[in-house]
């Protein structure tokens, strides 16, 4: 890894997502180097040559400015970086943030991958409207390592869930990206139910780099579904993530369960 620590200006800033307020990302790049990562774009802005998931850039702020209007908006952490990847362990750029928004009356919403999310539990019993997502999409830590190589394992992640549930922290799973024919969302689903709050469920979508490498790994790796995936992301065929939406949405109202649709981003939905 190629890590730099640089001068930033805000940490906290308005949110272009659907679902969010304002947003913090301590970090440029991340550890994960899972496949498929749509924040790849960063790097247009931060003239970095490196492959994603090979560096990282530490945020060194001089101060945490709050704004003032965020009382009772939603800052989410993070947008474009794993809050709690590899270095947050020496750097605690996340965890400083936190610290100053603890007492400012907002919704926190915490999303990662990374099971050092769990150092800061004590923080996040300070803060009264908080909750910290687990993202996931297999049982199957074997196609983990395919798709989220540098990635906490799937054990490592539903642990994550059933400490927060223990500590009485607000939780989620995000399944998140959902793989065409590979991703077993009631499986999922009945691994974790018993201490799990809610379920957000987002479609895989591809573009520029990523989506040679994943549809390479489908070729080589799972070849008898190539030809559903070209149909999907090649000739742009939405009929399956259509009928996939309806089939989620069908069994989570049948079994009770807490969901949000983030399928196809410009139609948002929450139930």
């Amino acid at each position: 890894m190629i890590v730099k620590e640089i001068a930033a200006k805000e940490a906290i800033v308005k949110s272009k997502l659907p679902a969010a307020d304002y947003v913090v990302n301590a970090y440029t790049g991340c550890t994960h180097k899972c496949i498929y990562c749509y924040a790849e774009f960063m790097k247009r802005f931060t003239n970095h040559n490196e492959n994603w998931g090979e560096f990282i850039d530490i945020k060194i702020f001089d101060k945490i400015n709050i704004p003032k209007d965020i009382v009772n908006k939603y800052v989410f952490l993070s947008s474009v970086t794993d809050p709690y990847n590899h270095y947050e362990v020496k750097y605690g750029k996340t965890r400083q943030v936190l610290t100053e928004l603890k007492h400012a009356n907002c919704h926190i919403g915490i999303l990662s991958k990374a099971k050092n999310v769990l150092k800061d539990m004590e923080l996040f019993k300070e803060i009264k409207n908080i909750e910290v997502g687990i993202s996931l999409n297999t049982t199957d830590d074997n196609f983990r390592k395919m798709t989220e190589p540098k990635a906490s394992t799937v054990e490592d992640r539903i642990n994550v869930l059933k400490i927060l549930r223990k500590n009485n922290i607000k939780n989620y799973l995000f399944m998140s990206p959902v793989f065409p024919y590979l991703s077993d969302y009631q499986k999922i689903i009945e691994h974790t139910k018993d201490f799990v709050d809610y379920y957000g469920f987002e479609n895989l979508n591809l573009r520029a780099g990523y989506k040679y490498r994943v549809l390479e790994l489908i070729k080589h790796k799972y070849p008898e579904l190539i030809n559903d995936y070209i149909d999907i992301y090649k000739n742009n065929n939405q009929t399956y993530w259509i009928e996939l939406e309806k089939e989620i949405s069908n069994y989570c109202k049948k079994h009770k369960i807490q969901y949000k649709m983030y399928f196809h981003h410009e139609r948002m939905r929450k139930k």
